[in-house]
């Protein structure tokens, strides 16, 4: 069995498409058939059901892939760890974050410390980033909700109020909190289902008696503020996320604890680099200060 081979699997198996995995892997269509096919006949038995150039993993191809994943990761992880060792370059510090609102200064506090780092960041929804994790493909996560699983270590850094935002001469724009029973009959501009806040908003209104009626749900939680402000509607904004502007207005939510836990997440087995290790540093200690000035106001 070749480390080729398993590579291979990998690519068809997340794909399940012939073609487009060769493409993926820039490989002729028949030299990746060639080459499952001899790791089948090396395994005694086939991995996938095929229909044409579809492919989907059958019993044994489930099984084998997670012992394929679980090899690879480990050899990954003694490449990263040597080529930490022996500071052959600093590579790439890999980043997903479903709550990206306090990236920036984030960002920006670890390159003032090592800005000889490289950094790849992805916005991504909760089962999207916790496929990453399970891959072995990020150092961090930055999660909204916590994720609890037996292989991700989970550390909560901030626990941040979910406010309600709406548009200068809105009937509540001159109050300063609010029930969630007053916002039954109003329209909301949101994120889609599957990103931590709205999942958690939903369930917390769900509680209360209402659904939200949304008129624009999008992947882009930046773009809320800018549809509150052209009135199409109001929208749950986390505290970290509230930019003070004159024509909006953010309202305390009354009687039900609405708020979201911020959490640092990575791989209980990934190797933790130096500039990694230096990354959750910056992480806690941002937080920490955060939550310092909002106890101090």
């Amino acid at each position: 069995m070749e480390l080729l081979q398993l590579q291979y699997f990998l690519k068809v198996a997340r794909m399940e498409h012939m073609t487009e995995a060769a493409r993926s892997l820039h490989v002729t269509q028949s030299s990746l058939s060639k080459t499952i096919q001899r790791l089948e006949e090396d395994l005694g038995a086939p991995l996938f059901d095929r229909a044409g150039r579809k492919l989907r993993l059958n019993e044994f191809g489930n099984k084998f892939l997670r012992r394929a994943e679980r090899a690879l990761f480990e050899l990954e992880q003694g490449k990263q760890e040597i080529r930490d060792l022996s500071s052959q370059g600093q590579g790439t510090l890999e980043l997903a974050v479903t709550t990206a609102s306090t990236l920036p200064n984030i960002l920006r506090e670890f390159r003032k410390k090592r800005p000889e780092v490289q950094y790849h960041v992805q916005m991504l929804s909760t089962q999207e980033m916790i496929t990453l994790l399970h891959r072995g493909e990020v150092d961090f996560c930055l999660s909204s909700p916590p994720v609890q699983e037996d292989d991700i270590e989970c550390q909560i850094v901030f626990i941040d109020p979910i406010l309600v935002a709406v548009p200068k001469g809105h009937r509540l724009s001159d109050r300063s909190s609010v029930s969630l029973t007053e916002l039954r009959d109003e329209w909301f501009v949101g994120v889609k289902r599957g990103y931590g806040t709205r999942d958690l908003v939903d369930a917390i209104c769900k509680s209360a008696g209402f659904a939200p009626k949304y008129v624009y749900e999008g992947d882009e939680p930046a773009r809320l503020i800018s549809l509150v402000k052209a009135e199409i509607g109001m929208a749950f904004i986390p505290g970290t996320a509230a930019i003070s502007q004159d024509d909006i207005k953010y309202l305390q939510v009354e009687e039900h604890e609405l708020v979201r836990e911020i959490a640092l997440l990575w791989h209980r087995s990934r190797y933790i680099s130096r500039a990694a290790l230096e990354f959750r540093e910056v992480v806690v200690e941002y937080f920490g200060s955060l939550s310092r000035d909002v106890r101090e106001k």
